[in-house]
């Protein structure tokens, strides 16, 4: 009796990792469902659709956007971590919310995001400005212009974020601390990168961090001043724009990025043909005519294991800033 329970427990184990390793072999079978952690409209949106439309395409399969905005991207986190670890719930997260969250709020996750989370590949990166308003005669041209300027005016120099610890104040931050203490001041704008916008515009701030995308009418209007380009070298379209490095601040502003992300514990073989579909899309001729034209730039992972190396490297250096760079997030 004995023999025979052990011969139909092997034969159920059996059948079960030959309809797994089935599944594996189909997929996508079904819908696959992408999450997002913000509302509709924003940069990784854009990106999480235009990707997902080509998915879609190039699967056979329905890919979906599931936008959920909030608790600085830990609802989206959430929402992908507690699905089944099988490639049909994933996320498209960008630094805010799966390199920043991670370090700032690792503590408020009911799981470990490090043992939870892995990251599929590397999708786009978005150069920024370091930009200068134009509002009531601002006069800094340059960034060392800005420097003299604000040692010159210490408190008086207003700096635009588009929240508490979000990236871009932290960067702005850190610029400060490297720069030799300037003391400026952050004036956060809960309505965003638009609102970060209409405060530059009307002069209630001199200065911030904002991704060319957004900002590409304002400079060339005249109203905003690009002092330095966040990017690892100049954008053929502002050749006269010198990088952050190139000013002495290489380790200054981040080139925001969008990946892709699923659950830990999803199958290799499954992560194997995400990675491959993700990768496909993204060079895709029309794909990228849509994405070029918001300025981002293309960036995927050479392999999983890269993507792997990538995203710590990412956690690694934005524990340093945290370190080094105390704010009141919390």
């Amino acid at each position: 009796m004995k023999a025979l329970l052990r011969l139909l427990a092997a034969a159920l184990v059996a059948g079960l990792m030959a309809h797994a390793a089935a599944a594996q072999d189909a997929y996508p079978s079904r819908t696959i469902r992408i999450v997002v952690p913000y509302a509709p409209g924003g940069s990784t949106d854009i990106v999480a659709r235009i990707v997902a439309d080509k998915m879609q395409t190039l699967s056979g399969q329905p890919v979906i956007v599931l936008n959920k905005p909030g608790a600085f991207g830990m609802i989206a986190i959430d929402e992908m971590v507690k699905a089944a670890p099988d490639g049909y719930t994933l996320m498209i997260g960008n630094v805010s919310t799966n390199a920043i969250t991670p370090v700032l709020y690792g503590d408020k996750m009911s799981f470990d995001y490090g043992k939870k989370v892995t990251a599929v590949t590397n999708l786009v990166a978005v150069p920024a400005f370091l930009l200068a308003s134009t509002a009531n005669d601002f006069p800094p041209k340059t960034v060392k212009e800005l420097i003299d300027y604000a040692k010159k005016n210490p408190g008086k120099v207003r700096y635009g974020t588009v929240g508490v610890g979000s990236y871009p104040h932290y960067d702005m931050a850190y610029f400060d601390k490297k720069a030799g203490d300037l003391q400026m001041v952050a004036l956060p704008n809960k309505n965003g990168a638009s609102g970060v916008i209409q405060d530059l515009l009307r002069g209630d701030t001199q200065t911030a961090f904002l991704n060319v995308a957004s900002t590409a009418g304002q400079v060339r209007a005249g109203t905003f001043r690009p002092l330095a380009l966040v990017n690892d070298k100049r954008l053929a379209a502002y050749p006269d724009v010198p990088t952050m490095a190139e000013v002495g601040f290489k380790d200054v502003g981040t080139v925001a990025w969008n990946g892709l992300f699923a659950p830990a514990e999803t199958p290799k073989p499954v992560l194997e043909k995400l990675f491959t579909l993700a990768t496909k899309a993204l060079a895709d001729p029309g794909v990228r005519e849509k994405l070029s034209k918001q300025n981002f730039e293309f960036t995927p992972n050479k392999s999983l294991a890269d993507a792997k190396t990538w995203l710590a490297g990412e956690i690694a250096h934005w524990k340093t800033i945290t370190t080094e760079v105390k704010l009141e997030t919390h």
